[in-house]
């Protein structure tokens, strides 16, 4: 018999681990997705965890949930009761699956038991953030019937001190000669 994916409250002893873990990767995502330099980054990581969660495990309307497959743990769940446009939402903050067990369905799984969680309460909405650089997190979230509403994107250029590139030049002289 195949061991049943479960939630299990995070225990205080296991709090700080948890949160440097979720800060040190939303930094990491921060910089290398969203392309913001390293010290900003771990900067707005640590401000946006102080400002979310500032009672820790106590923090009314969220529960932190450690993802265990029978006794094993395999991830880790934080959701939150929260009003986006007017209506009481269910918001992923974090859904991470330990990377030797990934590509078993059990992001998936759990996912369903945030849905779960969602209807327990009587919330009927799941919202979720997702940088557009994790594609296998987008997938996953597409295949549950999550719909994407925006994306935001941003390009590095190279400052000419306000003059056009000599290609860009000639391509608009090219587009304006016929």
């Amino acid at each position: 018999m195949n061991p049943e994916l479960s939630l299990r409250p995070l225990r205080d002893a296991e709090f700080e681990a948890w949160r440097r873990q979720v800060t040190d990767g939303y930094a990491a995502e921060i910089e290398t997705l969203g392309d913001t330099p390293h010290r900003a980054a771990l900067s707005k990581a640590k401000a946006d965890m102080a400002a979310i969660l500032p009672d820790g495990l106590e923090t009314p309307g969220h529960w932190i949930f450690a993802i265990e497959l029978g006794a094993e743990r395999v991830g880790r769940l934080w959701l939150a009761e929260r009003t986006m446009d007017g209506r009481q939402v269910m918001f992923v903050y974090d859904l991470e699956i330990d990377e030797r067990h990934r590509g078993r369905g059990l992001g998936r799984a759990a996912m369903l038991k945030a849905e779960g969680q969602a209807h327990t309460r009587g919330i009927g909405r799941m919202e979720l953030n997702v940088f557009g650089g994790n594609d296998v997190a987008r997938g996953l979230y597409r295949s549950l019937g999550y719909v994407e509403r925006a994306v935001s994107m941003g390009k590095d250029i190279e400052r000419t001190a306000g003059l056009e590139s000599k290609s860009h030049r000639s391509r608009h002289a090219k587009l304006t000669n016929h």
